[in-house]
């Protein structure tokens, strides 16, 4: 009896495996990269702007 819990370890987890494996592979709702885009046309617009502020800066 004892040599079946030993051998039931690794098919437990064996199997565990499998359904972690499956889980982080499943497919997931792509939401795009619009806002991200959007942010960084944003921030090189405002690094392109001349600088305008004290003298000697």
């Amino acid at each position: 009896m004892g040599v079946l819990v030993w051998l039931s370890i690794p098919l437990v987890a064996a199997v565990g495996g499998g359904l972690w494996g499956s889980w982080a592979n499943r497919t997931r709702k792509v939401r795009g990269d619009g806002p991200e885009l959007d942010g960084y046309a944003r921030f090189r617009e405002a690094m392109e702007k001349p600088r305008s502020g004290a003298p000697g800066a």
